[in-house]
């Protein structure tokens, strides 16, 4: 597996950090990818290097066509590409939708959304066996707010998760005869520095008592998940979404 190349996108903190370590010990080349921590996306490429592993960074906004390109340029100079986790993402402050001003809605799906459908683009390209390729996995990163809908907090969050669930499943249709197998996680209340981004710094340790294990999850716990869908023993799963939620996300 020496020259099996995983990308992370988002990769220098929380879920796509654990992915990334996670990946290394597993034995893939890991690319890092980060939008703007530089050190930390080190740290964790320094982390799997220490562990015997090969892991190399890239910056680049996923929502950005042209960063994309250099992202996946940069995973060509490592091996072949066998797996892209679609992890980066983005929340904002807490908000109505009667309050959403069009720039949040943009960056939202922008970077959410589009950025991950970019990401899948140019993955499909190097991995579709009717193009070339040798096959390989994606996995997306969805959401527990996808099914709950975020009222009164992110709605916008939720619905741009509720898109990557239905991309999910149609572009696993779409490659599951060309060896590309197509996946997704939906994490629900994870311990990780997201909800201070959102402006919500206590969110977890609010929530943790009416969560149905009364405990949030780890980082890893979500990276355990998402290296199980891209290794053969997922091998017949593709179109699958995985809640890794704490039966959080299990509706009526």
């Amino acid at each position: 597996m020496s020259e099996r190349v995983l990308i992370v996108t988002g990769g220098s903190r929380g879920i796509g950090a654990a992915t990334a370590r996670l990946a290394g010990v597993a034995g893939y080349v890991v690319l890092v990818n980060y939008a703007a921590n530089r050190a930390a996306a080190e740290a964790v490429a320094d982390d799997i290097r220490a562990g015997g592993g090969r892991a190399e960074t890239v910056s680049g906004d996923v929502g950005s066509e042209a960063d994309v390109h250099a992202i996946f340029a940069a995973a060509e100079r490592l091996g072949r590409l066998a797996v892209l986790v679609n992890n980066a993402g983005v929340v904002d402050q807490p908000a109505t939708v009667a309050d959403m001003d069009l720039k949040r809605l943009e960056r939202m799906f922008r970077i959410n959304t589009i950025g991950s459908i970019l990401c899948a683009r140019e993955a499909v390209r190097r991995m579709s066996t009717s193009r070339g390729g040798e096959g390989g996995v994606i996995v997306n990163l969805s959401s527990a707010a996808a099914k709950l809908g975020a009222p009164g907090q992110y709605v916008d969050y939720a619905a741009a998760k509720g898109a990557i669930d239905t991309f999910t499943v149609g572009l696993a249709k779409e490659v599951a005869g060309e060896g590309v197998r197509v996946c997704a996680v939906r994490p629900g209340i994870i311990e990780t520095d997201i909800h201070a981004s959102g402006g919500l710094p206590n969110r977890v340790a609010e929530m943790t008592p009416g969560l149905p294990m009364r405990r949030p999850g780890s980082a890893e716990e979500v990276a355990r998940a998402i290296l199980w869908l891209a290794s053969d023993e997922a091998s017949y799963s593709s179109g699958a979404i995985l809640d890794v939620s704490g039966a959080r996300a299990i509706l009526p």
